[in-house]
């Protein structure tokens, strides 16, 4: 089969094995995946991972390896998928809690010990499986993960309807959280540098603004950190008022020195929020509260994955895609 392989250097395998399910795995045929910074990022080194990339999906399910009647229900479902699973070993506190994406010895699509999506064919167990409902399209349904990374947020913090949030960043990361929060009713600005980014947001209903013409008031009861710098991770800082939140969404690696006593001087409390639940995500699509349409910056085929990655880099570009029938 043909698949996105990094190993040194990334490159497109077209004569990659195709996998074989283990017991209590679907054999899932990908139908579309999308292309996440993490995965540019482990072109770099990230993780130190070597093999398939790839997390964000949707596929049908083609095979079911299994003596269960409920797994075999999976057959021809068009699905996605969580990106972790644990070890579900008795004494592991994670498991037992279901929180896999922190079992230590869990595995991650794409990104730790278990081959990603941009291929063809991938095998997960069906305990992390999710029927995609019929009325979500595929360029919707690859969205879920980073939609439920973005509703995270919302599971981890209760935020009150009165309460003033602010979202910093007009990425990819930052719309999406955006949209999420907005989706839940909350009283949320945007901020960001590019007024067609945050138009995409503003069509739906999202208040924005752009960060020259913004005034900095510590009058924030929440802030969503999501530009990935640490100049965006100071200027959050300034914006929270005391005994506020600064959510980080994204991760900033920076040499830089930061100044965090304004952390200790108001009591801030940071939150560092990763991945999500999908039901909530799949939810908000179902019921058509965000279209993600107007992000998708190109449908790639696999046969053009390099291309693809390449135009993943370009500073305008916001979602790329890669087709895989």
């Amino acid at each position: 089969m043909r698949a996105v392989v990094f190993d040194e250097g990334l490159k497109l395998d077209k004569n990659y094995p195709k996998p074989v399910p283990n017991k209590g795995e679907a054999l899932v045929k990908v139908i579309l995946a999308g292309i996440c910074n993490t995965d540019y990022e482990i072109t770099k080194g990230y993780m130190g991972y070597k093999g398939i990339l790839g997390h964000e999906f949707v596929g049908v399910v083609e095979e079911v390896n299994s003596n269960k009647e409920a797994d075999k229900t999976w057959l021809g479902k068009r699905v996605t998928a969580e990106i972790s699973w644990g070890c579900d070993e008795p004494d592991c506190e994670w498991c037992a809690k279901k929180n896999y994406r922190h079992c230590p010895n869990r595995h991650t699509i794409g990104i730790w010990k278990k081959d990603g999506c941009f291929a063809e064919y991938i095998t997960l167990p069906t305990s992390i499986l999710f029927e995609v409902p019929e009325n979500i399209p595929d360029e919707q349904a690859v969205f879920v993960e980073p939609l439920a990374a973005a509703c995270e947020i919302m599971e981890q913090l209760h935020i009150e309807p009165m309460k003033k949030v602010l979202v910093l960043g007009d990425g990819k990361l930052g719309l999406t959280t955006g949209l999420a929060l907005n989706a839940f009713n909350l009283d949320i600005l945007l901020v960001g540098k590019h007024q067609n980014k945050l138009d995409i947001a503003e069509k739906q209903g999202v208040k924005t603004m752009l960060l020259d013409k913004f005034t900095p008031q510590k009058i924030y009861d929440v802030v969503v950190e999501a530009t990935g710098t640490a100049s965006g991770f100071e200027t959050s800082m300034s914006l929270v008022k005391p005994r506020g939140v600064l959510v980080l969404k994204s991760t900033v690696a920076s040499g830089k020195e930061l100044n965090l006593a304004p952390i200790v001087i108001d009591e801030i409390t940071v939150l560092g929020s990763r991945c999500g639940q999908f039901p909530p995500a799949l939810r908000l699509l179902e019921n058509n509260r965000i279209d993600f349409k107007p992000l998708i910056s190109g449908i790639f085929n696999i046969d053009d994955a390099i291309e693809a990655f390449e135009a993943n880099k370009a500073k305008d570009t916001l979602k790329v895609l890669l087709k895989m029938v």
